[in-house]
């Protein structure tokens, strides 16, 4: 779409959820979608708690939705103020709507072209690679639907021209004037003066964005074919290091970054990609873990172990338990160094460590094996097998 005169054909036969703020650019995109696909928006608000008028937002948002007769949605967000309340605001409203958002829905998020433009350059002074300043892709999955941007190619001016000749009302949030983010700043302070010495600057830095996603786009598809080429993952999601390491440096890290964002992990810094590359070549009696955030990389037999601790463990179902659950005088226990135990079938007591190693169990999986006992007797161990003693 280069207008906001013209229907976008992506959105044809889709059901359409807007995120309204109540600003400018996000009543624009509802008037917009209202007008060219009647009866198929439907709108949610984010109240963040941020501002002394957002309820005053939230009451004009339903307003304006009963006023067009569109489905209206109104969600409380609350977290712990931190020294960034931008993104966590952010990546709350995100992991919302990416639980939320069903097969065939589309998300629509009004922003534009010199939103892209002030991300890019947020990114630049961050020291981003191309995946930060390849800045916002126009369409991505979200949770079972799709996250769409049908105004990226839009100058802010053009909504102004858009919003005033359809006398819209909008909201000013007040927050916006603020130049201790960092957004507003660049916004108020930076691009305007750039602006009078580069001409039409939105649309070039927008262009550039779109130059690096088409790079984006290549070292992935380089990534995907050295890991096909070479069986790198297999199916558990784990990297075969033997495999990896016949590659080029420059290769394992588009791997690596690769396969952490196909994971949603968050992108590592040069310091911590610098340590995972380290990892592949450390001694497997050195424990190799690397950690930033809430993610692990751990190395064992060969093999690397992506790890989120953000998320619960799963408990999956043990047989063992199902067996024995009813019978007597049963207890769940743990591993203890320095156990022996007999396997049913042998005829010699081995060492549970060394039953682990064979089992190929890494090390911090170990202690949270369950070990089943019935009147105080071993009779199996979860993930093993069952005992001579049963």
């Amino acid at each position: 779409m280069e207008d906001l005169k013209t229907k976008d054909l992506f959105l044809e036969s889709k059901k359409i959820v807007l995120s309204l703020s109540g600003g400018i650019d996000s009543v624009v995109l509802l008037h917009y979608l209202n007008m060219h696909y009647p009866n198929k928006t439907s709108v949610i608000h984010y109240n963040h708690h941020l501002s002394q008028y957002c309820n005053e937002w939230d009451k004009f948002c339903e307003k304006l939705c009963l006023s067009l007769n569109i489905a209206y949605l109104s969600i409380d967000l609350s977290f712990d103020n931190t020294s960034n309340i931008e993104e966590n605001a952010r990546k709350k409203r995100y992991h919302s709507l990416s639980n939320s958002l069903k097969e065939n829905e589309v998300l629509c998020t009004a922003h534009h072209q010199n939103d892209q433009a002030e991300t890019l350059l947020l990114q630049l002074f961050r020291g981003g690679g191309i995946k930060g300043l390849a800045a916002m892709p126009k369409e991505k999955p979200l949770g079972k639907g799709i996250h769409y941007r049908p105004f990226l190619t839009i100058n802010k001016s053009q909504i102004i021209d858009y919003a005033e000749n359809n006398k819209l009302s909008w909201i000013e949030d007040d927050s916006n004037k603020n130049t201790n983010f960092r957004r507003n700043f660049l916004r108020l302070e930076i691009l305007p003066k750039l602006s009078d010495v580069y001409k039409n600057l939105g649309r070039t830095l927008a262009r550039s964005a779109k130059h690096q996603s088409e790079t984006l786009k290549l070292i992935r598809e380089l990534a995907d074919i050295d890991i096909k080429m070479h069986h790198i993952i297999n199916s558990t999601n784990r990297i075969d290091t033997s495999k990896l390491t016949k590659l080029g440096t420059h290769r394992i890290k588009n791997v690596l970054l690769h396969h952490l964002n196909f994971l949603n992990f968050l992108t590592p810094s040069d310091k911590i990609m610098h340590q995972i590359i380290e990892l592949l070549h450390t001694k497997e009696d050195a424990n190799p873990l690397v950690c930033w955030d809430k993610y692990e990389i751990r190395r064992y037999q060969n093999e690397l172990y992506f790890i989120n601790k953000a998320l619960p463990r799963k408990n999956e179902s043990c047989p063992f338990y199902e067996e024995f659950k009813d019978l007597k005088k049963i207890s769940i226990r743990y591993r203890q160094e320095g156990q022996r135990i007999k396997l049913l079938g042998k005829t010699h007591t081995q060492s549970l460590k060394k039953v682990l190693q064979e089992a190929s169990i890494p090390p911090w999986e170990r202690s949270q094996l369950k070990m089943y006992y019935i009147d105080n007797k071993l009779c199996a161990i979860e993930r093993i097998g069952k005992m001579s003693s049963i």
